[in-house]
């Protein structure tokens, strides 16, 4: 493997006070909860963390606090994409400078780039830094698909192109990229749900958002399956599943804040334009989230 971040990478929530100001103390205090419960590594200023609202002084804080509170114990990435080349390679130069381990860097959105448009994007990213870089295909969002054919030129030809972050439904991209993909390339699955199947077709881990509430057992079912226990590692899949799919019931990170506020971590303010949920949202969300009961589960 070129660079291994870990099985469970959490995409981190950015707390906000209820003024709509980053709270500072709270990501630290957000960042070693998560390092004490399952997290890998730790992905800030990514769409979870609401970074199209975030400006970019908040997110070199929000990273600065973040590598405070590690201290060095997990990796610390930081997401630098945009649809501005420019933009992006300058974050991820800022990125670098500040200590990042890595970026996570996204497809272009809004403007559709051609697949020659994100080879020239990449590799402008990739030559601006030398610290890993994981690529992040999220067709939902950005309105194009990264080929595999793409992502194949850009990891044989960039060595610090990492890893692959894949938010689509689709299992046979996984066995494209296994086929296609230098062998030392990492990829993640970026929908939880889908953690354990495409783990079954070679993904190393998972980009996870339910890791902030099941961190450990996420890190369990996937040490499971890859140690052979595939019964306990489908039957914890089964267990997660509900609470994985009702995370995504209003716009993420609105229902992950919520439950977090819910289990006193943080507060559930998020910016607008999103809202946070009403009560019977909350209500919903809550009656999925205690009925989930696990035995307690170690590193």
């Amino acid at each position: 493997m070129r660079y291994d971040f870990g099985e469970v990478l959490t995409a981190m929530v950015t707390p906000f006070d209820k003024n709509g100001r980053v709270d500072y103390n709270k990501v630290e205090e957000l960042t070693s909860y998560l390092i004490d419960n399952g997290s890998d590594s730790i992905i800030v200023t990514g769409t979870t963390g609401e970074s199209p609202t975030l400006i970019y002084d908040e997110e070199l804080e929000i990273l600065n606090s973040a590598k405070h509170a590690s201290m060095n114990r997990k990796k610390i990435i930081m997401g630098t994409g945009s649809n501005c080349t420019e933009t992006a390679v300058m974050m991820s130069k800022r990125a670098e400078k500040e200590g990042a381990d890595g970026i996570l860097s996204v497809v272009p959105y809004y403007n559709k780039p051609s697949q020659k448009g994100m080879i020239e994007h990449f590799s402008a990213v990739a030559q601006s830094v030398n610290i890993p870089v994981i690529l992040y295909n999220i067709p939902s969002r950005t309105g194009v698909n990264m080929s595999v054919e793409t992502a194949k030129y850009l990891t044989e030809k960039y060595e610090n192109i990492v890893a692959v972050k894949q938010s689509f439904g689709d299992l046979d991209i996984i066995t494209d990229y296994k086929l296609n993909l230098p062998s030392g390339v990492a990829i993640y699955s970026g929908d939880d749900s889908l953690t354990l199947p495409m783990i079954s077709v070679g993904a190393h881990g998972v980009i996870s958002v339910a890791s902030h509430l099941f961190g450990k057992e996420i890190k369990s079912m996937i040490r499971n399956f890859k140690t052979g226990d595939i019964t306990t590692a489908r039957n914890m899949h089964y267990m997660l599943y509900p609470i994985m799919k009702k995370l995504f019931m209003a716009p993420n990170p609105v229902p992950v804040k919520a439950a977090l506020a819910k289990r006193g971590v943080i507060e559930e303010f998020v910016r607008k334009p999103l809202v946070v949920l009403d009560e019977n949202e909350k209500e919903e969300l809550f009656s999925v989230l205690d009925s989930i009961q696990f035995e307690e589960v170690n590193d």
